[in-house]
Parts: C-alpha cells; sequence; structure tokens
C-alpha cells in the first residue's frame, strides 16, 4: 500500500504538470505550502524522533543531509524548487546530472521508510506532499507539450520507483540506523523547505500571499500529526 501511494503521488504530481506546468502562479504556490508542510513535520514528527533516541551524532547527520542536499542542488539546478526554466525547453530529455540528483534525493527519502508500518505517517505523508511539486515541475518540463513519448515515459517510471528502491535497501539495515537516516532525511527537508520559502523574497519585503500558503501547508501538516496521535 504504501510503495502504491509513494507512485500514485508521483503520477498525481506529473498528470498535474501536463496540464497546468504552464500556470507558473499555481506550481509556485504548490511548492510554498509543500514548504510549510515539510518544516512543519520536520519540527513536529522527525527531530523529535531523532534526538529522542539514543544514539549519539544524530545532529551531526541533520547537518550531513543539509550538505548533502547542497550537493544535490548542484546537479539539479534547484530543479525540485520548480526551476526547470533553467533548463532549455528544447530538451527533449533531463541531463544527466538532474536526473541522477533526483533519483538520489528520492532514493535516500525512501530508506526510513522501511521501519514504518503505518500508512498515516507523518513522515510519509511528508514525502507524499513533497513529491507533488516535484512530479509537477518534472511533468511540466518533460511533457510540455503533452505527448507521452517512451525515454520521458522511462525517467518518470524510474523517479517514481526512487522511494520504494531506497525503502527496499532501508530493510536490509540494522533498524538501530534509522535515527541516523531520519536525521539526515530532516536536514535535507529543512533545507529545501528554507530555500522555498526564504528564496522568493522580493526586496525582503513581506509577501503576504505566500504567507497564508505557508500557513495553509502548516495547517495540513498539523491536521496530519492530531490525526497519527489518534
Amino acid at each position: 500500500m504504501m510503495v502504491l501511494l509513494l507512485v500514485l503521488s508521483v503520477v498525481l504530481g506529473i498528470l498535474l504538470g501536463v496540464f497546468l506546468g504552464s500556470k507558473e502562479k499555481f506550481a509556485k504556490n504548490l511548492l510554498i505550502v509543500s514548504a510549510g508542510f515539510l518544516i512543519t513535520i520536520c519540527l513536529n514528527e522527525v527531530f523529535p524522533e531523532v534526538y529522542h533516541s539514543d544514539n549519539k551524532h544524530v545532529g551531526f547527520f541533520v547537518i550531513l543531509g543539509v550538505l548533502l542536499q547542497m550537493f544535490l542542488e548542484n546537479l539539479t539546478k534547484g530543479f525540485e524548487h520548480g526551476h526547470f526554466h533553467q533548463h532549455s525547453d528544447q530538451q527533449q530529455i533531463l541531463p544527466l546530472a538532474l536526473m541522477v540528483g533526483l533519483f538520489i534525493h528520492a532514493f535516500i527519502e525512501g530508506i526510513p521508510l522501511a521501519n514504518i508500518h503505518q500508512i498515516n505517517s507523518p513522515y510519509l505523508l511528508g514525502i507524499l506532499v513533497h513529491n507533488i511539486p516535484i512530479s509537477f515541475v518534472l511533468g511540466a518540463f518533460l511533457f510540455n507539450k503533452k505527448q507521452i513519448k517512451a525515454i520521458p515515459l522511462i525517467i518518470v517510471t524510474l523517479f517514481a520507483l526512487s522511494s520504494p528502491l531506497g525503502m527496499l535497501l532501508g530493510k536490509y539495515f540494522n533498524p538501530e540506523y534509522e535515527s541516523y537516516f531520519l536525521a539526515l532525511v530532516g536536514g535535507i527537508f529543512l533545507h529545501i523547505s528554507s530555500v522555498i520559502i526564504f528564496e522568493s523574497n522580493k526586496n525582503h519585503q513581506m509577501d503576504w500571499q505566500k504567507i497564508i500558503w505557508v500557513i495553509v501547508g502548516i495547517s495540513l501538516a498539523l491536521t496530519g500529526h492530531l490525526f497519527h496521535q489518534h
């Protein structure tokens, strides 16, 4: 069921990107909502669990996650932030470095899912919500002419399977390492959500519309948190 949800979140994002990819405002708002959702999941779910564990040096892995995401963004050029216009519109497939960056990103996020067995897990919900805007950008980039071609379809399939493959690998790790992987992904989430929220501020002025969308994301995450507790 978890694998199905992961794949469906990518499919939903791709379809939105195919049909609404030209609407930059919609894409931006979707990203901001997901950022509000992610940072709430980090602070309310991931970090409390990470620091509650007995494992030492988990803080180092949070920092490592931030640095890892910075490295991956050097490959993706901010693609997961909605910067797909930096890549040529004439390209029919994604650059290899960009593909590798996106796949590593999704693969690592899937590893902690190996020890999560509840469908209403906030961590799983965070990944599902995070998948939608990334897949939206992917769909808008690959199918900007709304034509389904073989190579883009293969790329989408590989991306959709990245997190499930990470989850499969996670089953072979000692469960004692779970907090380290969660810390790593927490650092990734923290960096992504912070960049999305703060990078689009114009002249450091208050953007009330963006704040509202961040609050929407936070509210959705808190609702999921309360639902999980009950």
